[in-house]
């Protein structure tokens, strides 16, 4: 009889792995083996353990040197960073991270969405990304508590919501934030407001004016805060408060930055927005920065801007300025029942300017209005538009051409500039 191959039975064939997800899965966790018998190992003895243990399944396998390198980083990111989203966070051009899914994951780059092209190998591994970030921060996330806001180290923002609220699975939303905080020449540069506005409102900030910063979700809040702590004379004393820090104030030394807690799993130990600005008035501030109000905590901040600490800063959700005034309304009475006349006489004794920022249609994000809070009249807040952005068309790519321009109030309050000694800066902004 003819010699016949002898085959293997089907349990007895080696399966090897198919994709380039297949093998990285499959070396991660053959060096995890290895790594669950080790007490430490350092990031340079972990890249050499990396590279050997592909290098040596290359050797038997036909892969390609790019290939060779890019598992060499998804496995050095699966073990000291996180997973598969640590490529997409080390990208400069990519600004937000969507994750509605352990399978669903989308980029935003220069303002439009793509997929990520990439996926978690599973709902697990997603998870256990998630807890590793939240606990950094020492914030709880779970079926009991299912949506967290939380920072990554180099402050972007994060916002988680769990199961049984997030009915796909996990979700995640990461804003990332630039390696260098931007300065005014950026927002110039960019078209978000011009050098006669910037020159305006950094000598309200030195005069100790109280800004108010409305706008849109995406719309620039944060960073045009963080713009305007920029020009905060450097001899003060700052106290900054916010949910998740994700301001990047660096010119001020004298510098004390708060965040809240949330409730511990027996319900306990939280620290809110409220607690901290009670608390700030106490640690002698020259000036308070609240980096967003959501509720009760804005009667707090108005009456702290009402006590002497002139020059706070703040920003607030809205759609327009007249529409964040109302909102604030909402928020006062949140935190306590007063009269609406005496909620407004505190809003408008207490901000003198709101700046607002909208995102347009192009995905440029853009200063619209500057406006100047004159007070109360017959029972309402009057402001005066000081710059308001005018739009004037579009070029050949589809993007907004426009520009602030100065209206026929001047400003009237410059009080707070004199005092400062900008008597030029107060003969120049009065002039209509």
């Amino acid at each position: 009889m003819a010699n016949q191959t002898t085959k293997k039975k089907p349990e007895e064939e080696e399966v090897l792995p198919q994709t380039e997800d297949d093998i990285t899965n499959l070396l991660i966790e053959k060096l995890r083996e290895v790594l669950d018998f080790m007490h430490s190992t350092t990031n340079e003895e972990l890249l050499e353990m990396v590279e050997e243990t592909v290098i040596e399944y290359a050797k038997e396998h036909q892969m390609t040197s790019q290939m060779i390198k890019r598992i060499v980083d998804r496995m050095y990111h699966a073990f000291r960073g996180l997973g598969v989203l640590q490529p997409i966070l080390d990208d400069p051009s990519i600004t937000e991270i969507m994750i509605n899914n352990h399978e669903e994951i989308f980029i935003e780059r220069a303002g439009q969405v793509y997929d990520a092209g990439v996926k978690f190998e599973s709902r697990q591994k997603l998870e256990d990304t998630i807890q590793t970030i939240v606990s950094k921060v020492n914030r709880v996330v779970n079926e009991a508590s299912p949506i967290v806001d939380a920072r990554l180290e180099d402050g972007s923002r994060v916002n988680v919501v769990l199961p049984p609220i997030a009915l796909k699975g996990p979700a995640m939303t990461i804003r990332k934030f630039p390696e260098r905080p931007l300065m005014i020449e950026d927002l110039i540069k960019f078209g978000a407001l011009d050098e006669e506005v910037a020159y305006f409102l950094q000598q309200l900030v030195e005069a100790k004016f109280n800004i108010f910063i409305s706008g849109g979700t995406g719309s620039g809040k944060t960073t045009f805060l963080n713009v305007l702590s920029n020009f905060i004379p450097e001899d003060e004393r700052l106290i900054s408060i916010e949910d998740s820090a994700e301001l990047q104030i660096q010119n001020i030394p004298n510098l004390v930055s708060l965040e809240t807690r949330n409730k511990n799993t027996e319900g306990k130990g939280e620290v809110s927005i409220r607690d901290l600005i009670k608390a700030s008035l106490r640690m002698r501030p020259s000036r308070i920065i609240v980096g967003e109000v959501r509720g009760g905590e804005a009667l707090d901040m108005l009456q702290a801007m009402n006590t002497g600490h002139d020059g706070s800063l703040s920003t607030g959700h809205a759609n327009s300025i007249n529409d964040m005034l109302s909102r604030l309304e909402t928020m006062v009475l949140s935190g306590a029942e007063l009269p609406i006349d005496v909620i407004r006489k505190q809003i408008s004794s207490a901000i003198d300017i709101m700046v607002h920022l909208s995102r347009f249609r192009d995905h440029s994000r853009r200063v619209v209005q500057v406006s100047e809070v004159l007070g109360m009249e017959n029972g309402e807040i009057i402001t005066a538009p000081l710059y308001q952005f005018v739009e004037e068309g579009e070029d050949y790519r589809g993007k907004i051409i426009g520009k602030l321009k100065k209206t026929d109030h001047p400003l009237q309050a410059v009080n707070k500039l004199k005092l400062a000694g900008k008597n030029e800066a107060a003969e120049q902004f009065t002039k209509s």
